[in-house]
C-alpha cells in the first residue's frame, strides 16, 4: 500500500466521548493518512463493515450488540481479524481470556496507562502497512 493512500479506520464504541478521543488521537498521530469513521450505534456500524477496513477499534461492552457480536459480523463481512483491536474498561487478563482465540490483533484495557504505550506501538505498526 502506498503511503499516500488513506487508510480506512473504523471506531465502534457506544461512548461518544470515547469515539471523539479516538478520532482526535488518530488525526493527531496520522493526519490525512487515516480516514476515520466513528459509530456510537453498533447496529449502524455493522452496515458499514467490509474488507476495505484497514483498522477497527471495537468496544466490547455495548448495548444491543456487544463487541463479540460485532466481531462475528465483521468476520462474515470479510474484515481481516488481524486488523481489529478490542477495547474495554475490563481488566486485560479478562479480555485475553475472552478474545485471544478469536484471531483479532490485540485487546486493550482503556484505563491502563501501560496498555496505552503498547497500543500506540500497535497503531504505528498497522498504520505503516
Amino acid at each position: 500500500m502506498s503511503d499516500d493512500r488513506r487508510r480506512r479506520v473504523v471506531v465502534i464504541d457506544d461512548s461518544a466521548t470515547q469515539c471523539a478521543w479516538w478520532r482526535s488521537l488518530l488525526a493527531a498521530r496520522y493526519g490525512d493518512r487515516a480516514a476515520v469513521e466513528t459509530y456510537v450505534d453498533p447496529q449502524a456500524a455493522v452496515a458499514a463493515l467490509g474488507p476495505d477496513i484497514h483498522l477497527m477499534l471495537l468496544d466490547w461492552e455495548m448495548p444491543v450488540l456487544d463487541g463479540m457480536a460485532v466481531l462475528e459480523v465483521a468476520r462474515q463481512r470479510g474484515v481481516n481479524l488481524k486488523r481489529i483491536i478490542i477495547t474495554s474498561a475490563r481488566p486485560a487478563a479478562q479480555l485475553h481470556e475472552v478474545f485471544d482465540r478469536t484471531g483479532c490483533l490485540a485487546v486493550i484495557e482503556k484505563s491502563e496507562p501501560e496498555q496505552h504505550a503498547a497500543f500506540l506501538m500497535i497503531l504505528d505498526s498497522i498504520m505503516k502497512r
